[in-house]
């Protein structure tokens, strides 16, 4: 039988304890941890990759660990809260700092790791806060070995077993063994994953009846079984102590399952066995986490052990092939399209795998934006000139713009509604510190201010700018930009826009293009084809943008954006409509005709700021005048939204 029991009808689907940890993963492949000069930060530490690949997939998951009261701690807190993880079972600790972990990737077959790992918060994991209860309303509950390494760390995993076990909880085990955590190895061995040790094997055989499955590679079931270089022996001598089921990862040739109480066969090749799937490694850690997070999210939706291998074995094959552990887990559109029988051989080469791993995991929603948009430059320098006012005073200027759009978040309820448009160059950098961090939809332009063919502000190479970006930040490009243009011209805005595509899928950050067909080549009456033949045209390309930022059309224009989207790609955020400078009565028509589901908001601004603008860099309009003027001018616009929507 290649089932197992777990009990239903409760909270949640599985809870896991253990390690809970700051990855820092090196961002040059190739190099020598000694040489590498940068790191990327994730979620890490076994645990909790599983528990975050398990919420991903869909199960109702929880952790349990603990974290430093200091912005690590609440960084693995957040991460896993957004990522749909129950955090109230995660400790607080107010003296030890989160631990840490620095990763390499020199080659196919060289992984350094350095743990940092001294005193850490999740290695003080309090027994006293075991909640027995939260446990009982779990399906399963999963406990990685190094937990089992330290006197404290064990007390804590025995008083979450005893619970799972009269509450009827299902108990995993997965050995996870390190053993530069059991202080086996130098500091610097962190890769090494087996060194036979009596004693380590004796302190593991003392748990293991208390597991109903056990996870483990062929090495992790060596150090489990405590016969060196033997494995069938040493999986027999963990059934000689424990009935629990067993699955034993095989590397590239799958795993295989023992159902519980089944005796160990003299090969394992007659066991169950799921194959393997080969694809190309670029970095093996984590790939076992997220087997171990597949392999369970299979069985606690009720497969078999073939069913639910399959699913591990397409996690540990995706995981392998991204840079990171914990953010290259799949999500389950990304294994509909593996399963379909159309993926690409290379995961990393799948453009609809890469896409979907983007677009369908976790993110912020916003079902709604009112966006005040001031990114403009040479609009605020002309102003400046038309008051007889220093330039200097711009900064000033647009941080209290953002007082503004603060005011009207509160008189209009628009948290997680609303946002701000704003430059980061010279004029709006401070302005756009101060946006940033407030959960605000937050945009910032990328482009040459009225550049065609469309050219990049500040810089030539545009992945290095967005290096500096947070990530929060969306990037916002606008392009004047006609299917009907010369071809030259066409060609090279087009290239411009697919360096930016592939920029921002490099980087992370949200893509709005903007796009305006240009009055010239757009003749009256044709403005709503020339958009729809623009977005069409930009789809051929490739580019698939989170936002779409756009004139106002007929209602039938929006209709049919909203057909093509959903033809090319649903995952879309997506539009807005822009201002162009209309006036408000104007802008509040416009919003009649964009009453389909497709449009999100507007993103408008020199009909919010420009008149109180002037007046204040004249002098006629003192600081709370302008923001008052501005909050008021805003909110109006919001109320239209709102009226047209109803």
């Amino acid at each position: 039988m290649t089932t197992l029991s777990i009990p239903t009808g409760r909270r949640f689907d599985l809870a896991c304890l253990g390690r809970l940890a700051v990855d820092l993963y090196a961002q040059q492949v190739g190099s020598r941890l000694e040489d590498v000069a940068s790191f990327a930060k994730y979620l890490g530490g076994s645990s909790a990759n599983i528990a975050f690949g398990a919420a991903r997939l869909g199960l109702r998951a929880a952790m349990i660990s603990r974290v430093g009261d200091e912005q690590m701690g609440r960084f693995l807190v957040e991460t896993l809260q957004r990522e749909g993880c129950d955090t109230t079972q995660v400790q607080t600790d107010p003296q030890r700092l989160t631990g840490l972990v620095l990763l390499g990737l020199k080659d196919r077959d060289t992984f350094p790791l350095l743990f940092y790992r001294e005193n850490c918060a999740d290695m003080a994991l309090d027994a006293a806060g075991i909640d027995p209860a939260f446990i009982a309303d779990c399906r399963a509950l999963l406990i990685t070995g190094t937990h089992l390494s330290t006197d404290g760390t064990r007390a804590a995993s025995l008083a979450a077993l005893k619970a799972a076990g009269e509450a009827g909880t299902l108990r995993v085990l997965d050995i996870d063994y390190r053993p530069v955590l059991w202080g086996l190895t130098a500091r610097g061995e962190g890769a090494n994953r087996y060194v036979p040790d009596a004693a380590v094997s004796q302190r593991l055989q003392a748990v293991l009846p208390q597991f109903d499955l056990l996870i483990g590679t062929e090495e992790e079931f060596l150090i489990a079984g405590g016969v060196a270089h033997d494995l069938p022996g040493s999986l027999r001598a963990v059934r000689a102590v424990t009935p629990a089921a067993l699955v034993v990862k095989l590397g590239a040739k799958g795993c295989c399952f023992i159902a519980a109480g089944q005796p160990i066969p003299a090969d394992l090749s007659q066991a169950p066995t799921a194959q393997g799937e080969r694809v190309e490694v670029l970095n093996v850690l984590g790939a076992g986490d997220a087997f171990a997070s597949g392999l369970l999210t299979g069985f606690l939706t009720g497969k078999d052990f073939h069913g639910a291998a399959a699913i591990a074995n397409a996690c540990g094959a995706i995981v392998v092939s991204r840079h990171a552990c914990a953010p290259a887990m799949p999500t389950p559109a990304e294994l509909a399209h593996w399963f379909s029988g159309h993926r690409h051989p290379k995961p990393d080469a799948d453009p609809t795998l890469n896409h979907l791993h983007r677009a369908s995991a976790a993110r912020v929603q916003w079902p709604e934006l009112n966006v005040i948009a001031f990114d403009h430059r040479a609009q605020f320098y002309d102003l400046c000139r038309q008051a007889g006012a220093p330039e200097t005073r711009i900064p000033a200027l647009k941080k209290l713009l953002v007082r503004a759009a603060e005011q009207v978040e509160a008189a209009r309820d628009l948290q997680g509604r609303t946002g701000v448009l704003i430059d980061g160059g010279g004029y709006g950098h401070d302005a756009l510190c101060d946006a940033t961090g407030r959960g605000w939809w937050v945009g910032r332009p990328i482009e040459l201010p009225s550049s065609r063919p469309l050219r990049f502000d500040q810089t030539q190479s545009v992945g290095s700018a967005l290096l500096s970006w947070p990530r929060e930040q969306v990037v916002k490009c606008l392009v004047h930009y006609h299917p009907d243009d010369r071809a030259d011209l066409r060609l090279e805005q087009e290239q411009r826009l697919m360096e930016l595509w592939e920029a921002t899928r490099t980087s992370g950050h949200e893509l709005l293009l903007e796009v305006i067909p240009p009055k010239a080549v757009t003749p009256a009456g044709t403005e709503d084809e020339a958009v729809l033949r623009s977005v069409k045209r930009l789809y051929n390309l490739g580019l698939k943008p989170e936002w779409w930022k756009l004139s106002p059309m007929q209602a039938e224009g929006w209709q049919a954006l909203a057909e093509l989207v959903a033809e090319r790609d649903p995952w879309c955020r997506g539009a807005v409509i822009l201002g162009l400078s209309q006036p408000m009565a104007v802008l509040a028509e416009g919003f009649k005709q964009a009453t389909h589901p497709i449009v999100k908001g507007f993103m408008v601004g020199r009909t919010l700021w420009a008149e109180p603008s002037l007046a204040w860099l004249q002098g006629r309009l003192d600081d709370a005048g302008l923001v008052a003027t501005v909050a008021g001018n805003f909110s109006t616009l919001v109320d239209a939204w709102r009226a047209s929507r109803r």
